[in-house]
């Protein structure tokens, strides 16, 4: 993908070479949220509500991960008619996150395994009039490496 993919979401991550997810810190004490954060931190220990922008690890491991076999109903955009089902992860952080994200094209709950390292990438996940819409997708890191998970 190139740097001028157009993101499906605006602000929640950045595109280019090395893409990254966008969360936010709490000023007041630290905990890191994704998506972004801008009214109330979300310890509940916490009252903070100024919050700085972080870029989140682009790595991390696999925790669970399922398949959609059907339809998503809307907002979802299928890039396929009729419809393909997908693999969904949820991929943990070192940040100490969950991150829940389509799996990149091409691999499937076959390709999964808890435990393994996958790797944030960018991807179209739709095309409209006014052009591509990117999205983040998690990798396989085994797969990019040739080995199998």
């Amino acid at each position: 993908m190139s740097d001028t993919a157009t993101p499906a979401v605006e602000g929640w991550f950045t595109t280019g070479p090395e893409p990254a997810l966008i969360g936010t810190s709490c000023r007041s004490c630290g905990t890191i949220s994704f998506p972004r954060e801008t009214t109330f931190c979300k310890n509940p220990a916490c009252s903070g509500e100024e919050f700085d922008d972080v870029e989140l690890s682009r790595r991390g491991t696999v925790w669970s991960y399922t398949d959609a076999q059907y339809k998503p109903p809307a907002p979802y955009i299928s890039n396929a008619d009729p419809y393909v089902p997908f693999a969904i992860a949820a991929v943990e952080l070192p940040e100490g996150l969950v991150v829940l994200g389509q799996v990149a094209d091409g691999y499937g709950v076959g390709d999964l395994k808890v435990g393994n390292e996958v790797e944030l990438v960018v991807e179209t996940l739709y095309t409209d009039e006014t052009g591509a819409r990117s999205i983040w997708r998690w990798k396989p890191v085994a797969a990019e490496n040739g080995a199998q998970g």
